[in-house]
């Protein structure tokens, strides 16, 4: 005879969720009239949760994955998927040198994108129009990113409307990254697409990028940097800014001989 499983305690984020959702019922009611005013809903109390950073590639986990991609895309599985498998490390390569968010990339037109020399550098980059959840931003890619997107134009022959990546190829994905053994990084966090802005943002920090510059590029605030992004990034830590030693002062310091006779 099977025994019945207790209840299950929801996890804090699905508590979260479901309370956005009842707070944006309440208020609409009470925009409509509905109901007379807006019942308290914030907790009595509020713990400080684990910050649960977002799963991204270090260089080394980037470049075994790059080397992947590029692989499946010259010898294809199959002969008739070579486009697709082209098209896929041509993505990876984009977006990790753009950051852009998956949803902000399957709405990328190729009138959207430029091919600039950029003023401060002298470098090529990419000057590209992004539409997303935020309304139209901008952003200005490295100059890495200017090689799979001109690969992309030749292989393409597209007119300035037509979408360059459209949904992203969940299941390639998945397949490379279970190959690789990086479906999931050491706290257990699942990566997906988004790991590649995740792996952008976390790059660009480590090279000593200026974090407002990284947030303004991205789309994004400071504060979501901080919170997700820059507090797990070892080299954002000073050692010579973190182990200041106080230089004493002769006038006032005794010798060690002259303290040990006086004691």
């Amino acid at each position: 005879m099977h025994r019945l499983a207790g209840p299950k305690r929801p996890a804090g984020n699905t508590l979260h969720q479901e309370l956005v959702t009842l707070r944006q019922v309440l208020k609409t009611a009470n925009r409509k009239g509905w109901l007379p005013s807006l019942p308290d809903m914030s907790a009595p109390y509020k713990t400080n949760g684990k910050v649960s950073h977002r799963a991204w590639f270090s260089p080394e986990e980037y470049q075994r994955l790059y080397e992947a991609t590029r692989e499946r895309a010259r010898h294809p599985r199959n002969e008739r998927w070579r486009g697709e498998c082209e098209q896929f490390h041509d993505y990876v390569v984009f977006m990790i040198n753009t950051g852009l968010r998956p949803d902000e990339a399957s709405r990328l037109e190729y009138r959207d994108v430029k091919v600039v020399i950029d003023d401060a550098t002298g470098e090529r980059i990419l000057e590209i129009d992004v539409r997303g959840k935020r309304g139209v931003g901008y952003c200005k890619s490295t100059p890495d990113a200017v090689a799979p997107f001109l690969r992309l134009h030749k292989r393409n022959a597209p007119k300035p409307t037509d979408i360059i990546f459209g949904s992203v190829q969940r299941e390639l994905l998945n397949a490379i990254l279970s190959e690789l053994g990086l479906k999931k990084d050491r706290e257990g966090n699942p990566r997906t697409a988004y790991s590649l802005r995740h792996t952008y943002i976390c790059m660009r920090l480590m090279e000593g990028a200026d974090i407002y510059q990284v947030a303004k590029n991205c789309r994004t605030s400071v504060d979501m940097i901080e919170k997700f992004y820059a507090s797990h990034i070892k080299t954002r830590l000073d050692a010579s800014a973190i182990n200041v030693r106080r230089t004493p002062n002769p006038r006032n310091a005794r010798s060690a001989p002259e303290a040990q006779a006086n004691a």
